[in-house]
């Protein structure tokens, strides 16, 4: 495929930034499309007469975007820059490290707090109960895509640190604790964003949010944690299989 680009080499903005700014509108406008492969390396250098490091560079770049995705012995390819989870128990973390996406996160706080009566009813604890409450914003590369609040009771987040939240997910850091989720409940709805919610996020105040609320369990039916969660809409959605009964 050839993908034309038009590099000013007389520009101070650097070959590779404008390489990956055009292959990024590229992407965007429909002219490389989800699914495709780009050519090695060699060949895209060869083909906009520029170096490998270069190239190897500007792709870097959408990869941290997740609009690329490298797979050994594949190739790059374009992926679809929204999320797509399937409604099943698996955390957001493992979900997008599972599909080549560099899944990131930032702890916003991570506190011992009174647990409300909605959090203590959903964790089997008596509101004012001390619980763990941590706050994170999850990206997929390089793009905003999570605002995650979750609360658990003392003994399964005392150990939780924010260093360990934000190289593994949360539930990959229970399963280290020997415990194994089992069960959820869980809610999806939908709402405007708040001024806060906003900003972390990176989009307009009010902007459409999609919001899951979960309360987990473990294979023991011990309550395990509970999780209020709103995803920017234009990033990411819901599948789920539907077979007539």
């Amino acid at each position: 495929m050839v993908i034309p680009v038009t590099l000013n080499r007389l520009s101070p903005v650097p070959l590779y930034h404008q390489l990956a700014a055009q292959l990024k509108e590229s992407i965007s406008s429909g002219h490389l499309a989800k699914g495709t492969f780009l050519g090695n390396e060699i060949l895209l250098a060869d083909q906009w007469q520029v170096s490998r490091p270069t190239v190897r560079r500007a792709i870097q770049n959408l990869v941290d975007d997740g609009l690329l995705v490298r797979r050994r012995g594949v190739g790059t390819q374009i992926v679809n820059d929204q999320v797509r989870r399937p409604f099943q128990l698996t955390s957001l973390y493992d979900d997008l490290a599972a599909s080549g996406r560099r899944p990131t996160t930032t702890v916003i706080s991570l506190a011992r707090v009174r647990a409300s009566a909605d959090v203590a009813e959903a964790i089997g604890v008596r509101p004012g109960t001390t619980v763990v409450h941590l706050a994170r914003l999850r990206c997929a590369g390089r793009t905003p895509l999570a605002v995650m609040n979750n609360w658990l009771p003392v003994a399964f987040g005392a150990e939780l640190t924010a260093e360990a939240l934000e190289a593994r997910g949360l539930y990959d850091l229970l399963r280290a604790q020997g415990v194994r989720p089992h069960f959820a409940l869980q809610r999806l709805g939908a709402r405007s964003a708040t001024d806060h919610e906003a900003e972390l996020l990176g989009i307009a105040a009010g902007a459409p949010l999609v919001t899951m609320w979960r309360a987990m369990q473990d294979d023991t039916g011990r309550p395990v944690e509970v999780g209020d969660h709103v995803y920017d809409a234009a990033h990411y959605s819901i599948e789920m299989s539907v077979v007539e009964s």
